[in-house]
């Protein structure tokens, strides 16, 4: 259980309320949608939502069309730094791999298509498969309808960039979530087993295995050590 400042506490609870009162909401509708149960609405609409475990409060604002985001800081910017330089070496190793086993890559691929803009941790295409690669890098895992949505739209938009980048259309696509191989982690993956199993039934193996033979489409989990050589053994 995390705690909050009485401020932030205090302005979850107002918004919601509002937002309540704008869409003609009931708590107990809120708490339907969301899957949890009316005494967390209540809590939050109170000015305490610190009270209120992280998932369930995520859930509740997204009932209502809305997005409640945390975050936290560490000796001003190093906490970004910190990071940032996780994500470089998952980054980093991914793209090891994947050269490794014949892909060309590219990372930070922007877009900004029908309304949508964004970025593409790696894309990367198999010439002699024409299989393409969508992979979104996650240090840390924040909220997971966010993740899922943004890498749906990322999957869609994938054939038209791959034209761009590689000069051909993809006969089959692969989405991936790339993860940390911690402990945390894993729970974190394990705590959203339903969901996860759903979205990305493909877990390691089976993504290395279609890494080196990319034939139809996947979706899976791919854990990285951020230690490079040990990734690379497994390939």
């Amino acid at each position: 259980m995390r705690e909050f400042s009485a401020g932030e506490d205090e302005r979850l609870g107002l918004l919601l309320h509002a937002i309540r009162g704008r869409t003609g909401s009931r708590q107990v509708d809120i708490a339907l949608i969301a899957n949890v149960s009316r005494r967390d609405v209540m809590l939050i609409e109170a000015g305490q939502a610190g009270t209120v475990p992280l998932d369930r409060l995520r859930r509740v604002f997204a009932a209502v069309d809305a997005r409640a985001r945390f975050t936290a800081w560490w000796n001003g910017a190093a906490a970004d730094r910190l990071l940032g330089e996780r994500h470089d070496a998952l980054v980093e190793c991914g793209l090891a791999v994947m050269r490794l086993l014949g892909w060309q890559t590219v990372v930070e691929v922007t877009f900004s298509e029908f309304g949508e803009r964004g970025s593409i941790d790696i894309l990367a295409g198999h010439p002699t498969f024409h299989a393409l690669a969508v992979c979104e890098v996650k240090s840390v895992l924040g909220s997971m309808e966010e993740t899922n949505r943004m890498l749906d739209i990322k999957e869609r938009l994938a054939p038209r960039l791959a034209a761009a980048r590689f000069g051909w259309t993809p006969s089959s696509i692969g989405r991936l979530l790339i993860l940390p191989a911690d402990s945390t982690t894993r729970r974190t993956v394990e705590r959203h087993a339903l969901t996860m199993a759903s979205v990305y039934p493909a877990r390691s193996r089976e993504v290395r295995a279609w890494l080196r033979r990319p034939q139809g489409p996947l979706s899976g989990l791919w854990f990285l050590s951020e230690v490079r050589g040990a990734d690379l053994v497994k390939t």
